[in-house]
């Protein structure tokens, strides 16, 4: 037998790429302790925690408007199930976070959905789960976003705008009232 036949096989591993993104981060460098280069291990029994304290979280954003602890993540495996998961947890007092549309209040937490943006204060953070089968630990792989990753959507017009491409303001600022008129008329 070669040693490839006799070699272990090589187990995936679930990698949790975050992109983020502050408006204020070429000025103020909040994402300065980040490590942008490479992947980081994270112990499955380990919580990987996000915030303003070096001495207690490991992903560090060097801002005082970030709590302590902003936030955590956990990896675990679903009761009666081969599928790993990884949830978060809001640990801020002052600071609501929302994952995706749900808003999570101090100590709220949820399943991390695969894609999914996070936000807190004027933090946007892309987070997308690659799937693994490793059991002793996952991945994190940290990137920076130049652009919003949350563009801001203008709100559709509140006023109806009629079929024929006139707007009523017109008429209502001479005095007169549009009526309708049967096509057949």
């Amino acid at each position: 037998m070669s040693s490839f036949e006799e070699a272990e096989t090589e187990e995936t591993v679930t990698c949790l790429h975050m992109t983020f993104y502050h408006p204020c981060q070429e000025e103020k460098m909040m994402f300065r302790c980040l490590n942008f280069c490479k992947r980081e291990q994270v112990r499955a029994d380990e919580v990987a925690k996000f915030g303003r304290d070096s001495n207690i979280c490991h992903y560090n954003l060097m801002d005082t408007r970030v709590s302590r602890i902003q936030f955590s993540l956990q990896f675990y495996r679903k009761l009666n199930s081969s599928e790993y998961c990884l949830e978060i947890k809001n640990l801020s007092k002052r600071t609501k976070l929302t994952v995706n549309q749900t808003e999570l209040g101090y100590l709220n937490k949820m399943d991390l959905p695969w894609k999914c943006t996070i936000c807190f204060g004027d933090y946007q953070i892309l987070a997308e789960i690659q799937e693994g089968e490793s059991v002793d630990y996952f991945e994190t792989h940290l990137h920076l976003a130049e652009a919003p990753i949350l563009q801001e959507r203008s709100l559709p017009s509140l006023q109806p705008i009629p079929e024929h491409g006139i707007s009523s303001s017109i008429f209502l600022s001479r005095g007169k009232i549009p009526t309708e008129i049967d096509e057949n008329e």
